[in-house]
């Protein structure tokens, strides 16, 4: 089967609705598709009813940033209850702070020559609680500084350069309580975009094991070749079941399209094994 569980729509940071996104799954040859908004399950029920029309298996899912030795770092939960009260209230706790920082990258970009961010942003937001970095990102590309979405992160928006402002998410314990609470399972998204050392790695994987954590995303659009195969190697290592997920945010911005990564390992234990 075709297995993509990790993806955004217009309720986080991507460019198309939930039936959207459903529907382009559905034409892109996936069996099996997870909506993972960002802290937010606001997209799931439409997400879900398009998905049962058209035939395909959808997963509830969501991901969720947390702060982990002042790294910002995006854990999956996958195939959980979206009516689980403690992780409603911990969603929105998560995303009380973005509009805040919102203004502090505005005001960031100004002070090297961008004004105008803030409101710029907002043109592409459709949910004002999870305006992001993505939306400025799209804001710059539109005024001509930048070609793409890719280079404005590269020039501006990562950690170092000028527009790039740190938040502190909730913890990791927080988050997987949160997932497992509500019958889910967590997984460290893109494990390759945290540039880690080994001593790093091993702690960050080792406290995740003990708080709950089950999985790490192997497949997705953020690996090299190199990495897909490093990262099965270290699922095997320390035990994780392995994700397979495309991460994508809609046309012209995603790496990978729908679908289109190769298969999971079949050396790994499948995080959806015991799902169908």
């Amino acid at each position: 089967m075709n297995i993509d569980l990790h993806c955004h729509s217009t309720f986080s940071d991507g460019l198309l609705t939930p039936d959207e996104v459903a529907r382009l799954a559905h034409r892109k040859g996936v069996d099996v598709w997870a909506l993972t908004d960002h802290d937010e399950l606001g997209g799931l029920a439409l997400a879900r009813a398009t998905a049962q029309e058209i035939g395909l298996k959808f997963i509830d899912g969501v991901e969720i940033s947390i702060t982990w030795a002042n790294k910002t770092i995006h854990i999956l939960g996958l195939h959980l209850n979206p009516n689980h009260q403690p992780l409603l209230d911990g969603l929105a706790f998560t995303r009380s702070g973005r509009e805040r920082r919102a203004h502090q990258i505005a005001a960031a970009l100004a002070a090297v020559g961008i004004p105008g961010a803030y409101d710029g942003a907002l043109n592409y937001v459709g949910n004002i609680d999870l305006i992001g970095r993505a939306h400025f990102a799209r804001y710059i590309v539109e005024l001509g500084i930048c070609s793409d979405v890719k280079e404005v992160f590269t020039r501006y928006l990562v950690e170092g350069k000028p527009g790039y402002v740190p938040h502190a998410w909730g913890a990791l314990e927080d988050a997987v309580g949160w997932i497992r609470g509500a019958g889910g399972v967590a997984v460290v998204a893109h494990p390759g975009r945290y540039h880690f050392d080994l001593v790093q790695e091993h702690a960050f994987i080792d406290q995740f094991i003990q708080v709950g954590g089950e999985g790490i995303e192997v497949i997705t659009s953020a690996h090299s070749p190199a990495e897909w195969k490093y990262y099965e190697g270290l699922a095997k290592k320390y035990q994780l079941k392995g994700s397979r997920g495309s991460d994508y945010h809609g046309p012209g911005e995603s790496d990978a399209e729908l679908g289109a990564l190769p298969p999971l390992p079949a050396s790994l234990t499948p995080v959806w094994q015991d799902w169908f």
